[in-house]
């Protein structure tokens, strides 16, 4: 388990402090996906790189097993270390060096014989699929490869724990996919607990478990995703999640509703249809952003009544009878 108490980071310069992050409590599971999104300058990646004292905390604590990285001695800390893996936006990968004794590296400052390194890195390539690359060079692999290689060397000394730092942001949306599968599959081979850092919903959408909301500093919001996107209780956590009413069409329909699932388990029933058909009344349908999580319904949707009174009446019956959620948009 990682759990950070009180921890702040100032940066201060000829003339000022930056505060980076300001008192941020946080606790991580052990074998989950653990997301922190939030926009640039909140602090997000200033926090990933405390928890292995890439940046040392100006204040607090980070915990991560029951011991106190900031207490302990450099050897010990340096042991420890070894349970972290750590994967960038940039690869950081090393050019002059193959891609298997680029995943052979941290094996060999772990002190690791030649051949138990080889054998391991050749393991990881077919498990990150490019055993095939293992004689390549940097330079001659694509973005998604080059970051393919890096997870595989950030898992070479076998960690417990993988923080990944904006690792999606220089990829396209197809090698994305890819890779947050591959992190995915990891977690659920290997059992590593996993960190992403990312300004992107669509990355916490497809593989976290539970999500924080850094805003400013300050964690806004922290909670399972299924819970936070479908109730959003910050202004920032509404913002990233929920578009904004502006961005809805504008009509000259009749009262606008949203309409909220956070748990409508008939994820087979077209239940729009059924409610035009049985109300014998249309529906606008402005805006709408539902997912399905563990088998049921999450999201939201706007949608414009007729502006015809009685038959406005009709729908708000239906979807009462329905259990379907409902508030008056302004």
């Amino acid at each position: 388990m990682i759990e950070l108490k009180k921890l702040c980071k100032v940066y201060k310069t000829a003339d000022k402090e930056i505060v980076a992050l300001d008192n941020i409590d946080l606790c991580i599971e052990d074998g989950e996906i653990f997301g922190i999104i939030g926009l640039s300058g909140a602090g997000k990646s200033t926090l990933v790189r405390c928890i292995n004292l890439l940046e040392m905390p100006t204040d607090g604590e980070v915990i991560i097993d029951g011991q106190s990285l900031t207490k302990l001695p450099r050897p010990e800390l340096l042991k420890l270390r070894q349970q972290i893996g750590m994967i960038f936006q940039s690869f950081n990968l090393l050019e002059q060096r193959t891609v298997l004794k680029n995943v052979c590296f941290p094996l060999e400052i772990a002190g690791v014989n030649k051949k138990e390194a080889t054998e391991r890195a050749h393991e990881l390539l077919k498990l990150v699929g490019l055993d095939d690359r293992a004689q390549s060079y940097p330079s001659q692999l694509s973005g998604g490869q080059k970051q393919r290689v890096a997870i595989a060397r950030a898992l070479a000394t076998q960690p417990k724990y993988l923080l990944c730092d904006e690792a999606t942001s220089a990829l396209d949306p197809n090698t994305t996919r890819q890779i947050l599968d591959l992190l995915k599959e990891i977690n659920e081979k290997l059992g590593v607990t996993i960190v992403v850092i990312t300004h992107e919903m669509k990355v916490i959408d497809r593989i976290c478990d539970s999500v924080a909301v850094i805003d400013a500093s300050h964690i806004a919001e922290v909670g399972k995703v299924s819970q936070v996107f479908t109730n959003p209780r910050s202004k920032i956590a509404r913002d990233l999640i929920v578009p904004k009413d502006s961005t809805a069409i504008d009509t000259e329909g009749g009262r606008r509703i949203r309409l909220t699932f956070d748990g409508y388990e008939k994820t087979n029933d077209p239940f729009i249809s059924r409610m035009v058909l049985e109300c014998g009344a249309a529906v606008n349908i402005l805006f709408a952003d539902t997912r399905i999580y563990d088998g049921v319904l999450h999201g939201h949707m706007v949608v414009e009544l007729p502006k015809e009174q009685r038959e406005a009446n009709k729908i708000i019956t239906w979807l009462v009878n329905n259990d379907v959620k409902w508030k008056e948009e302004i």
